[in-house]
C-alpha cells in the first residue's frame, strides 16, 4: 500500500518562516473536453495531522475520494478550486490556462482572508506554470510527486478532482453522447468515436481535436 502523505515538507517550510503553506495541484490537463481545474489547499502551523485516508486523488477510488473530500475541507484552513474553460485552453494554450486557473484559485483564497502574498506555495511537478500568471507572486516551490508525498498537495488534488468530476457529470447531462460521466472528458476510444461521429461540442478543446484520426470524422 502506498504510504500516506505527511506534513514533513510543510513543517520544514513553516520552520523556515512561512505563515501559510498552500498546496496546489491541477486536474484535467490532458483531457480533450471540459475545464482544467486547479485546487489550492491552505494550511497553517497549527494544522492537525491530515485525514488518515488522504492520498493523491489518482490513488483513490471515486467512493473513497467522496469520503475523504469533506474530511479535507474540515482539516484544512481553506480549500478552493480555480477553473479555466476549454475556450481559454484553446485561446491561451494549456500552460497559460493552468496559470489562469491557479491565479483564480489564489485570488479566491485571498478573498477568504488567507495571506497569499506571505505564503509559500507547494506546487506539484517540476514546472512552475503558476508564477508567470501572477503579478505579485508568492514564493513557489515545485516538487515532483508532491501530490503523493505532501498532505497539503494531496488535499488540493482531492478537492480539484471531486470538483472537476462533478462539472463533467453535469456536462454529461447536456451532451450524453460523449460519455463524460464515465471518461470525464479524457480521450477514451468511445469518446473519440463520438467526436468523430457527432463533431465537437462547445465543451471540447477544439485545438486538441486535430489528430488525423479525428480530422477525418470532423471534416466529413
Amino acid at each position: 500500500m502506498t504510504a500516506a502523505p505527511s506534513l514533513e515538507v510543510e513543517r520544514g517550510l513553516f520552520a523556515a518562516g512561512a505563515p501559510v503553506v498552500i498546496g496546489v495541484d491541477e486536474v484535467g490537463r490532458g483531457a480533450i473536453a471540459g475545464d482544467v481545474a486547479v485546487g489550492a489547499c491552505a494550511i497553517v502551523p497549527a494544522t492537525d495531522a491530515p485525514p488518515e485516508r488522504l492520498r493523491d486523488s489518482k490513488l483513490l477510488s471515486p467512493a473513497r475520494r467522496a469520503e475523504v473530500e469533506p474530511q479535507v475541507r474540515a482539516w484544512a484552513t481553506a480549500v478552493v478550486v480555480g477553473e479555466a474553460g476549454p475556450d481559454e485552453v484553446d485561446a491561451l494554450g494549456i500552460v497559460a490556462a493552468l496559470g489562469l486557473a491557479g491565479r483564480r484559485a489564489l485570488i479566491t483564497l485571498h478573498e477568504q482572508g488567507v495571506p497569499v502574498g506571505a505564503a509559500t506555495v507547494l506546487l506539484d511537478g517540476s514546472h512552475d506554470w503558476l508564477t508567470p500568471a501572477l503579478s505579485l507572486p508568492p514564493r513557489v516551490i515545485t516538487r515532483v510527486k508532491a501530490d503523493r508525498d505532501c498532505a497539503s498537495v494531496a488535499g488540493a488534488s482531492v478537492i480539484a478532482k471531486q470538483h472537476r468530476d462533478a462539472l463533467m457529470i453535469a456536462d454529461h447531462e447536456r451532451w450524453p453522447v460523449y460519455g463524460w460521466a464515465g471518461n470525464k472528458g479524457y480521450g477514451s476510444a468511445e469518446h473519440l468515436a463520438a467526436v468523430a461521429a457527432h463533431g465537437a461540442s462547445p465543451r471540447h478543446r477544439v485545438t486538441w481535436l486535430r489528430g488525423p484520426t479525428l480530422l477525418d470524422g470532423l471534416d466529413s
